[in-house]
């Protein structure tokens, strides 16, 4: 019994990680994806934002949730459009991504 249990706990630990968003990962989807009008670091292109007469938020200064990043990518937020492309881990990992970026 007590080795059941212990393969069960292992096996929950190990899926755990698997699942767990990678942040590295969402570089490259945020290089491709965000990077043009959200800034390399998170800095809004301020040409952008002039251009499309928005305040964009600093991604270094704000505290996102991986709901409220989720939400703005897969619905869009306010000018922003949807961005389809970028979904499941992709989606989780940008997420965490963006959340590196705060100091």
């Amino acid at each position: 019994m007590r080795m059941i249990l212990i393969t069960a706990a292992l096996t929950a630990l190990s899926s755990t990680a698997v699942c767990a968003a990678d942040a590295k990962g969402g570089k490259d989807v945020y290089d491709k994806s965000c990077k043009s009008c959200h800034g390399v670091d998170g800095t809004p292109n301020a040409g952008v934002a002039k251009m499309m007469k928005v305040e964009m938020k600093d991604f270094k200064t704000v505290d996102l949730s991986d709901a409220d990043i989720k939400t703005a990518v897969t619905a869009g937020k306010g000018k922003m459009k949807p961005i389809a492309s970028v979904t499941g881990a992709a989606l989780d990992n940008v997420a965490a991504y963006v959340k590196s970026m705060k100091k």
